[in-house]
């Protein structure tokens, strides 16, 4: 956070100082995701480019007033969540819609459901979506122990029998969303495809944060219409799994009563071997990022064929319902030490699902691969992005016999 380039986007020392590192992380990462998909970000200036950021959590303004600094002019704009995708759009003039989404640990994928809409109604032509946390205070950590909601001894347990509360994260993640038509017209190197997202609400359950595992099943299975995807292809399922005693069983009743009304509705037996894991047990629960990072675990399984474990797995949860469906916990990776994915080379139609709840908002996305059989070749490709000229001279000597450009 302390290693941000101000100067490369522009921005003033005293006015990076006073932003909120979330954003400058944004920042960041946005410009990496864009170079990751084959565009220069100067490519989609003054283009309709929608920009939907999820954040939920801004410490560091009390952070700011405890180290005694007075207000400032960037100190509003450099603390409000708003700025977050804003100042995205500005830097880069980017033209589509730019907004916040806070709907706390299912925000990113929110990002998403908004990103796909807008991308559908034609009031852009490209989506950055996705989310940002980091904790730089203390407040929110005190809270949660008060409350008795994180593991004590700070590891996730999804589905575990010892599951003991959730474990934080910090991270940030975007994607970059276009048509697909549009996509492979314009030959962009495309990870995977989103066949359907979904969002709803629980409603009134037994508590402000209790899930509904009625609605999780509604949510499911309108996603799984959508995308006319059969219920016996699905490979993996990406769960909310935060690691407690009372939503991981909730989750669980819920997909497993979504599969049946779609079995049923299909006339299909369950098919064996739909692993089921989080990756909150890898990396903790990112809260507003969450989400995008569940995505990624989906599109990189789909993409290597393996269905990373999900850790601390021992006993599972009595109370879980799985006996008599499809799922089973992905306690271990790879092929041959339990559930895995065909190599995407050979299954471009392996089938992930994403899913995050919170205090009643749910939201659901059906993926298939798009990974392309790509030839062996003899020649290979150093990216090298540096701006201006001279930290470009310091990217390195290029190897012997290479050519660059």
């Amino acid at each position: 956070m302390d290693r941000f380039d101000a100067a490369f986007f522009g921005i003033s020392p005293r006015e990076a100082e006073l932003m909120d590192p979330q954003q400058r992380l944004m920042l960041e990462v946005v410009w990496s995701a864009i170079e990751d998909a084959g565009y220069r970000p100067t490519e989609l200036a003054g283009k309709r480019v929608g920009v939907f950021v999820a954040a939920t959590n801004s410490d560091y303004l009390e952070v700011q007033r405890a180290a005694g600094r007075g207000t400032e002019g960037h100190t509003i704009t450099g603390a409000a969540l708003s700025i977050i995708p804003n100042r995205i759009s500005y830097l880069l003039d980017l033209r589509g819609p730019s907004i916040a989404v806070d709907t706390a640990c299912s925000g990113s994928l929110t990002a998403v459901h908004q990103a796909c809409a807008a991308l559908r109604d034609g009031t852009c032509d490209v989506a950055i979506a996705g989310g940002v946390s980091l904790i730089l205070s203390p407040a929110v950590y005190e809270a949660l122990s008060a409350g008795e909601m994180l593991s004590p001894d700070g590891r996730c347990k999804t589905f575990d029998s010892r599951a003991d509360g959730y474990v934080r994260g910090e991270g940030a993640g975007v994607v970059l969303l276009k048509p697909n038509g549009p996509a492979q017209r314009d030959g962009d190197a495309v990870h995977a495809v989103i066949k359907a997202v979904a969002v709803n609400h629980g409603g009134r359950t037994t508590s402000l944060t209790a899930p509904n595992p009625d609605a999780q099943a509604d949510l499911l299975v309108e996603a799984y219409r959508a995308a006319d995807v059969p219920p016996e292809t699905v490979g993996y399922i990406e769960a909310h799994g935060t690691g407690t005693a009372l939503g991981d069983p909730i989750e669980t009743t819920g997909l497993s009563t979504a599969f049946r009304r779609l079995r049923a509705e299909r006339g299909t037996q369950a098919a064996p071997g739909c692993a089921i894991g989080s990756v909150k047990t890898n990396i903790g629960h990112l809260e507003a990022a969450a989400g995008i990072a569940g995505l990624f675990k989906v599109v990189l399984a789909l993409q290597h064929g393996t269905i990373p474990a999900s850790l601390h797995f021992q006993e599972r949860n009595p109370y879980l319902e799985l006996d008599g469906g499809p799922f089973e916990v992905a306690a271990t990776p790879g092929p041959g030490h339990g559930p895995a994915l065909p190599p995407a080379a050979n299954c471009p139609d392996a089938v992930g699902s994403a899913l995050s709840a919170s205090a009643g908002p749910t939201r659901t996305s059906c993926w298939r691969n798009r990974t392309c059989r790509t030839p062996a070749r003899s020649v290979q490709l150093s990216n090298c992005s540096c701006s201006p000229p001279a930290p470009r001279r310091r990217c390195g000597t290029p190897p012997s016999g290479s050519q660059t450009t």
